[in-house]
């Protein structure tokens, strides 16, 4: 037994962690034996709550299943297993003028983890999910089944599995539509803005025009200012850049580095920084879509308690309001966050069952662990995303209440017909009941 944590630090529980390798059938290594032997895939920890753990459970480790099968050039299908990293296949297919269609704020999770969560991207009004790109998945149970799925091929089980939380059995390939694109680079444009009323006008005007769009925003200051980004395929000839130095944070300090007073400083020298350079330039694209993966570790900074991270969605009709309300309520607790993200998603309805993006407007923010303080604040957020009608992100999630859960993903117990009664998680655990 081992300790394994996800990517929020906030618990170090036992686990048996088998490492699955593609010599042998994933289907073969991961039945299921008796009733103790539940498990659950893990492939690089980047959830932040308990989504991929089963606390004193057995995990399956999904890294070393990481080698391409198959890519076609003429039409940018790539086929490999699910422990393959997304940076891997960026790095590998970005030359030759390929790209993924979608991909988080960060390139360093696996295809699996993108799969199960159904990550979204800066450009989801443009490009929708990850899953909208998976043309098949071939699915292990631990009953030695093997599904083979896709959105024309038992859908059912194919929509059931994308977002599905890891829990309909474990990906041991995936065939995935890359796209075309120009180059590496972006034509950027970088804008400030004062209020929720400017944001919500600068995101409904670039939707149609430009492909990424995403802000930050000042959740310390005393009005919603923030920075809008927003960015488009770029046609430069430009060389890339050499390889960008990565920082990382040695060790976790004894107390938490972000507090009232460094968040307050942080947010308004970055503030100040991007507003004076705000307006058009030419952008490396790996640099500007994933700014935090060359600080590694960066997560240590919140010290031995760790940290939440706090993502909902809430209904395009009562966006602002609800946003504004969420806003004030941070505010009021004085636990600001140096990660605040604001941004709309596309007209688009999810198709993965349990997939977390609707019409409307995302909000995402990081918070050291205070403990019960923390938890009051997020039980007043809560009641905001409840009374607004949406839902909580489950990839980010450690410890929403149940009603919200069932609530938040209506499709819950159709969902729960397809689960492999072989697979357990601490999440599901918590908010399904085993």
């Amino acid at each position: 037994m081992v300790d394994v944590s996800t990517w929020g630090r906030l618990s170090h529980d036992q686990h048996d962690v088998v490492a699955l390798s593609s010599h042998t059938p994933v289907v073969q290594q991961i039945r299921q034996r008796d009733q103790n032997s539940k498990g659950i895939a893990y492939g690089l920890g980047k959830s932040y709550g308990d989504l991929p753990l089963n606390s004193g459970g057995l995990l399956w480790s999904t890294a070393s299943l990481d080698r391409y099968v198959s890519f076609d050039d003429s039409t940018g299908v790539l086929v490999c297993e699910p422990g393959v990293t997304l940076k891997n296949i960026q790095d590998t297919f970005i030359p030759r003028g390929w790209s993924l269609a979608v991909v988080p704020g960060t390139q360093l999770i696996t295809v699996g983890g993108a799969i199960a969560n159904d990550v979204h991207g800066k450009n989801h009004h443009a490009f929708g999910t990850f899953g909208d790109h998976v043309r098949r998945i071939q699915l292990c149970r631990t009953d030695d089944s093997i599904i083979e799925c896709g959105p024309e091929l038992a859908a059912e089980w194919f929509w059931a599995t994308v977002g599905g939380l890891g829990l309909t059995g474990v990906i041991s390939q995936a065939e995935i539509q890359l796209r075309r694109i120009p180059g590496p680079w972006l034509e950027t444009e970088t804008l400030a803005y004062s209020d929720l009323d400017q944001f919500f006008s600068l995101s409904a005007e670039s939707e149609s025009d430009w492909e990424h769009t995403v802000s930050w925003f000042d959740c310390t200051a005393k009005k919603n200012r923030g920075i809008f980004m927003r960015a488009n395929p770029s046609p430069s000839k430009l060389a890339a850049p050499s390889n960008a130095k990565k920082w990382a944070v040695p060790f976790v300090p004894p107390i938490t580095l972000l507090n009232s007073l460094s968040v307050q400083a942080f947010n308004s020298s970055y503030f100040a920084l991007k507003n004076n350079a705000s307006g058009k330039h030419t952008q490396y694209g790996e640099t500007y879509l994933y700014p935090l993966d060359n600080l590694m570790h960066w997560n240590r900074v919140y010290g031995p308690s760790g940290f939440y991270q706090y993502q909902s969605v809430v209904p395009a009709a009562v966006a602002k309001d609800a946003t504004q309300a969420m806003l004030n309520e941070i505010k009021r607790s004085g636990q600001g966050s140096f990660l605040s993200v604001l941004k709309t998603f596309g007209d688009r309805l999810p198709r993965g069952m349990m997939s977390f993006p609707m019409p409307g407007t995302t909000l995402a923010l990081d918070f050291s662990n205070r403990g019960a303080t923390t938890l009051q604040l997020f039980e007043r957020l809560d009641a905001v995303v409840r009374a607004a009608g949406g839902r909580i992100y489950s990839a980010k999630d450690a410890r929403m209440p149940r009603d919200l859960f069932e609530s938040g993903y209506p499709r819950l117990n159709e969902f729960l017909t397809y689960r492999d009664p072989g697979i357990s998680s601490s999440f599901s655990r918590r908010l399904i009941g085993s």
